[in-house]
């Protein structure tokens, strides 16, 4: 069988590791800059192997990060408020 690329690319990353505590519980993330994201940076949550590629237009998004992270909405508050710092 041959195999059909639509893309194999190489790119340089910044990675951001890291960990915090919030009122309900503790985060370890993985946050990855790159070009191919159009300014928006994915996100991984290393506990419960869940991410996403995140924007400002995201974080207002209601129940976005609830969904994509499967948090209730109080433990998405912290990642939420971490996150609208980060990428401002």
């Amino acid at each position: 069988m041959e195999r059909f690329f639509l893309y194999d690319d190489v790119e340089d990353t910044k990675t951001r590791f890291v960990s915090f505590t919030g009122k309900r519980l503790r985060y370890d993330l993985a946050i990855m800059q790159s070009n191919r994201f159009f300014g928006k940076v994915l996100v991984l949550d290393m506990q419960f192997n869940r991410f996403a590629i995140i924007g400002t237009d995201d974080l207002e998004e209601p129940g976005y990060l609830e969904h994509v992270f499967n948090r209730t909405e109080e433990e998405a508050e912290d990642l939420r408020e971490y996150l609208i710092e980060l990428l401002a």
